[in-house]
């Protein structure tokens, strides 16, 4: 992915492939006459926030970033569940995660009228796979996932990788969502 700079300045992705994949979803969305999802996910330092945000600029979607959502350092699988129940489910919303007190805040709600895009790990899984217009797997080596996750989010989340990392390894062995994917980006 080139092209614009993301919030953690690796570069963004073309505005070629998100107007490829807006307009794919958008295709899909139109055709089955229902809401427009994009589910994007892949494991830390992939680029889906950057992705994600591209998209929903080129929609008009409402974007869901699923490290709101996340109850904590332990909370992987339980954002996985609450995109299936409640952000694309009848609550169309999530109880927002407060990381400085380590503490449930706010409900936050989503318009369940409007085009959404949902990124984070856990993101696309066999439950909310079947909601999506469009479903995206990111990846990228460890070294590069590293530098930009830590780059990113400093000391707090270096002493976390390990932890989360096996989250990701007992989400991906479980849901297998690259394989889920009708595209699986290399960043």
């Amino acid at each position: 992915m080139g092209g614009a700079r993301g919030t953690d300045g690796t570069a963004g992705p073309d505005d070629s492939l998100v107007e490829g994949l807006a307009a794919a979803a958008a295709g899909v969305a139109t055709a089955s006459g229902t809401r427009l999802v994009v589910l994007v996910d892949g494991r830390s330092g992939t680029g889906k926030t950057t992705l994600g945000d591209s998209l929903a600029e080129r929609l008009g979607a409402q974007v869901v970033h699923l490290d709101d959502v996340y109850p904590g350092w332990d909370g992987l699988r339980a954002a996985a569940e609450a995109v299936v129940t409640d952000v694309l489910g009848g609550r169309s919303g999530y109880r927002r995660w407060d990381w400085a007190t380590s503490c449930p805040a706010e409900w936050a709600a989503v318009d369940p009228g409007r085009p959404i895009v949902v990124e984070g790990c856990g993101a696309l899984s066999r439950g909310s796979a079947p909601l999506a217009s469009l479903r995206v797997w990111l990846e990228a080596d460890d070294d590069t996932r590293w530098e930009r996750a830590i780059g990113r989010d400093g000391e707090s989340f270096a002493r976390e990788w390990d932890r989360w990392a096996a989250q990701e390894a007992a989400f991906i062995a479980a849901e297998r969502p690259a394989e889920l994917a009708d595209v699986v980006l290399r960043t």
